[in-house]
């Protein structure tokens, strides 16, 4: 069942690395549009933001982590996803996934992939500059990976309430999560905070800064990291990204590496209404 499950997610990545080069290709043959799409990243932050991608358009983002000193996880690295598809100015499908970690326990290393999940994504208050867009989020677990979770145990339901806004030059992005955590036949419930800011160092270059914070009710303690980022604006609809997280608690993972990338299909699709 786990082969078949990461099996089918490998269409997911040949189609987004093919559609990357295909653009890469069609770049000097293809006119400008007057209004050209543009990606709208939520990695590599804990913080997602409250506003959309493109109405009709599906994005990618993809990345690699390196992770150390964990709660019970000498060290892991993986492979996560999140594909996004933009229905209406006001909703948004999502599907996220972790393909593959290789993990470092007390024991032997292990190779498995991590939970997948599927959600959406609903504006319920669209502003503009520093009047916040505000959204609800909402995301369940429909497959249950072997890999070891970092941070906090696995969660079966997650909800989010998201506030962005632009304020005098810097971007804002903060999550209030409330997460149904897993362990076993137990379930707790777990909450948590985030806070990222942003801003523009050029026009193509870009600094992120961010505190987050979850509690950990099966380790009787709080998750807490201060993560740093840059981005770079390769072209409208591929921003590039990388940075590091500290953990600042005794229970928290205590460093973290990633880099990856945003990647916007640049024709819209069908289905969009």
């Amino acid at each position: 069942m786990r082969n078949s499950r990461l099996c089918s997610l490998i269409p997911v990545f040949l189609i987004g690395a093919l559609a990357v080069a295909q653009e890469t290709h069609d770049d000097a043959s293809t006119p400008p549009s007057a209004h050209p799409p543009i990606a709208n990243p939520a990695r590599p932050t804990v913080s997602n933001p409250a506003t959309l991608p493109p109405v009709g358009y599906v994005q990618f983002e993809t990345g690699i982590l390196a992770a150390w000193q964990s709660p019970d996880l000498v060290s892991q690295t993986s492979i996560n996803e999140v594909v996004k598809y933009t229905a209406s100015r006001w909703l948004e499908l999502e599907v996220a996934a972790e393909p593959y970690a290789h993990s470092h326990a007390e024991g032997q290393p292990t190779n498995a992939p991590g939970d997948v999940d599927l959600g959406f994504q609903a504006v319920v208050h669209q502003g503009e500059g520093a009047n916040p867009t505000v959204a609800l989020s909402y995301f369940g677990r429909v497959y249950s990976g072997a890999a070891p979770d970092l941070d906090i145990a696995s969660f079966s339901n997650s909800a989010f309430l998201l506030v962005s806004a632009d304020v005098k030059g810097f971007h804002y992005d903060t999550n209030y999560i409330f997460n149904e955590v897993v362990d076993g036949s137990v379930r707790r419930a777990s909450f948590g905070q985030t806070l990222s800011v942003s801003h523009s160092l050029s026009s193509k270059f870009g600094l992120s800064g961010e505190i987050w914070h979850f509690t950990q009710p099966f380790l009787h303690g709080n998750a807490v990291g201060n993560l740093w980022a840059v981005n770079y604006n390769a072209k409208n609809t591929l921003v590039l990204d990388c940075g590091f997280n500290h953990g600042l608690t005794s229970t928290s993972t205590e460093w973290e590496v990633f880099a990856g990338f945003t990647y916007l299909l640049p024709h819209k699709m069908l289905l969009h209404w």
